[in-house]
């Protein structure tokens, strides 16, 4: 009994087009997967090493209806000078308070605790951003 083939044999008609295909858009898929993976840390990378002065709230307390207090830690660049930005939020959300602190240490850390004045109660201190420079 002879073996009945259903298939071609391989090798003997050259690929086929829709391997082909498959082949061409698995390269281009990668070529496209490794630019964006290398343009997202770029970005980050960008993001990182181009901020001056950095900071956070480390925690804040609300001292009365005119007055809360925030304990920031900023840093930067030795020789940096630079401001950062808090504001006082109340409970709706809406600003009752807003302050810049400058910071002209020579330090690359600096832990200070900063008031704002308020309008109203606050419930929560906020750090809107810092910058370099006056």
């Amino acid at each position: 009994m002879a073996a009945v083939r259903e298939a071609l044999p391989e090798g003997r008609y050259g690929r086929s087009q829709d391997q082909r295909a498959d082949r061409r858009l698995k390269i281009i898929g990668s070529v496209l997967g490794a630019a964006f993976l290398a343009m997202i840390g770029w970005f980050g990378y960008d993001y990182v090493a181009g901020q001056d002065i950095s900071a956070e709230v480390i925690k804040s307390r609300i001292v009365s209806d005119g007055r809360a207090e925030a304990h920031l830690e900023v840093r930067k660049e030795l020789d940096a000078d630079g401001h950062c930005t808090l504001r006082a939020l109340s409970e709706d959300g809406g600003e009752v308070g807003r302050a810049d602190f400058r910071f002209d240490e020579r330090s690359e850390r600096i832990d200070e605790i900063v008031s704002l004045r308020t309008t109203a109660r606050a419930t929560a201190v906020e750090l809107k951003g810092c910058a370099a420079g006056g």
